[in-house]
């Protein structure tokens, strides 16, 4: 058992290492990122959904409907709450501006 214990530790360093070799997260600008976030806060507000029918000269063709749900609407997270955390995530930055503010959102 011992045997064991030591040899867990000795890679213990070689995995600190690799880990220090891993790339440093990307940064966008804050207008680029608060552009991308918007589709992550909407989702957050609800769910999408899409409906189509098919109709044809012979009648009925078929039809779907498909309704996507966000973790962060399941988890009942404040689209403001999401839209922040993206921003800072992806930027490194605040919001210019809030969420509310925001060219394209729209309190329905």
């Amino acid at each position: 058992m011992a045997g064991r214990g030591a040899l867990g530790l000795g890679f213990a360093p070689a995995l600190l290492g690799l880990a220090a070799c891993a790339p440093a997260p990307v940064r966008i600008s804050v207008a680029e990122a608060e552009r991308l976030c918007m589709v992550q806060a909407l989702d957050a507000r609800a769910p999408r959904t899409e409906v189509g029918l098919g109709i044809g000269s012979h009648g009925y063709r078929g039809g779907f409907v498909r309704v996507d749900l966000s973790s962060d609407q399941i988890l009942g997270r404040d689209p403001s709450q999401v839209f922040n955390e993206c921003v800072r995530r992806r930027s490194g930055q605040q919001p210019t501006r809030p969420l509310y503010q925001q060219p394209g959102w729209r309190v329905n």
